[in-house]
C-alpha cells in the first residue's frame, strides 16, 4: 500500500490555524525585552535597512535689549542613521506516523513543537535586545560600548544601608540634559537584597520606589527590574562584577526594530516521512539614539 503523503500534508495544513492561534496566545513572563525597550514593527517586513533621524538640539534663551536684532536662535542638527535588517528563523515539524495517528484518532496535532519554536524566537530577541550579537556586530542594552560607565558612589549593597543604596540610585537616575531615568535594571541578586532589607517597616525596594528622585520630583513611577545577566556584566575588574543600568525608557532614546515579527510559512514535505513548517523573522537590532539618556553604574 502506497503512503498517502498528500493526505498527510493536507491534514497538517488544516491544523495550522488552530496551532498558530495557540502559539500567538502564549505568554512568557520571563521574556522581558518588550517591557524594557520600545519595539518598532512599522518598517516593511522586507526592508533591507531601517533609517532614522537622530537630532541634537542647540540654543539657549538669553536676556536681550528691547531693540535687539540678535535674538538667540534654537534649532536641531539632524543626522540620518542607517541600520541593516537581518533574517533569522526557527520552525517545527511532524513525522508521518504522528500525523497519521492524529488523523486516525480524530484529534488535533500537538502544538508543543510550535510553541517551542515561538519560545526560541522570543528568547533569541530577548538576548539580542539585552546583550546584542557579536556575529552581526550588534550591541545590547546592557553592554553597549558607547554608554557612559561610572563606579557606584557607595556600592557594596550587600553591606550598605538604605540611605547609601538610595544615594547610589538617585545618582544613577540623574541623566544628561536635565533628564531623569524612569527605568532601573539591577542584578537579580541585588534585587533580592532590596526585597529582604527592612527599612522603617517596609522593604528597601518599596522604600526606593517611593522615595527615589524621579518619583519625588515628577510623581512618576520608577520601573525596577532584576536581571541575572547583570550579576556578572562587568569583566576583568577583580572585584564586584555587578552592574546597574539606568535609562529613560522612551522611543526617542532607544528602540528595537523588528520589521517582521516571527511568522510561520506554509507546511511542506521536507523528506519521505517528514513535514516541516518553517518559521522566519527579520530584526534590525537595538538602536540607542540618545546615549546621554542611559548610564551604567558598576560595582553595586
Amino acid at each position: 500500500m502506497a503512503i498517502d503523503t498528500k493526505a498527510a500534508l493536507g491534514f497538517v495544513a488544516s491544523q495550522a490555524t488552530h496551532i498558530e492561534r495557540q502559539v500567538n496566545e502564549a505568554e512568557y513572563p520571563d521574556i522581558v525585552y518588550s517591557q524594557l525597550v520600545p519595539v518598532d514593527t512599522s518598517a516593511n517586513p522586507f526592508a533591507p535597512t531601517v533609517t532614522y533621524l537622530s537630532a541634537d538640539r542647540y540654543g539657549r534663551a538669553e536676556w536681550i535689549d528691547g531693540n535687539a536684532d540678535d535674538i538667540p536662535i534654537a534649532g536641531t542638527e539632524r543626522a540620518a542613521v542607517e541600520k541593516p535588517v537581518y533574517m533569522a528563523g526557527i520552525g517545527y515539524g511532524y513525522g508521518y506516523a504522528e500525523i497519521e495517528q492524529a488523523r486516525m484518532l480524530g484529534v488535533p496535532l500537538r502544538a508543543d513543537d510550535a510553541l517551542a519554536a515561538r519560545r526560541a524566537y522570543e528568547e533569541f530577541v530577548d538576548r539580542l535586545a539585552l546583550l546584542g550579537n557579536t556575529s552581526k556586530d550588534l550591541e545590547g542594552l546592557l553592554n553597549h560600548s558607547q554608554v557612559t560607565t561610572s563606579p557606584a558612589v557607595n556600592g557594596d549593597w550587600t553591606n550598605a544601608d538604605a540611605d547609601e543604596i538610595l544615594e547610589d540610585v538617585n545618582a544613577a537616575i540623574q541623566l544628561g540634559n536635565n533628564k531623569l531615568a524612569n527605568t532601573l535594571l539591577l542584578p537579580a541578586d541585588k534585587l533580592r537584597i532590596l526585597a529582604s532589607k527592612v527599612i522603617r517597616d517596609r522593604t528597601a525596594i518599596s522604600f526606593i520606589r517611593e522615595n527615589n528622585l524621579l518619583t519625588s520630583e515628577t510623581g512618576g513611577n520608577l520601573l525596577i527590574r532584576g536581571l541575572s545577566y547583570l550579576e556578572e556584566a562587568v569583566i576583568d575588574t577583580g572585584g564586584d562584577t555587578s552592574r546597574l543600568v539606568a535609562y529613560r525608557r522612551d522611543p526617542l532614546v532607544l528602540k528595537l526594530h523588528i520589521p517582521m515579527p516571527h511568522r510561520f510559512l506554509p507546511v511542506y514535505q521536507a523528506g519521505p516521512l517528514r513535514f516541516e513548517v518553517p518559521g522566519v523573522f527579520r530584526v534590525g537590532g537595538l538602536d540607542i539614539r540618545d546615549l546621554s539618556q542611559i548610564v551604567y553604574v558598576d560595582g553595586i
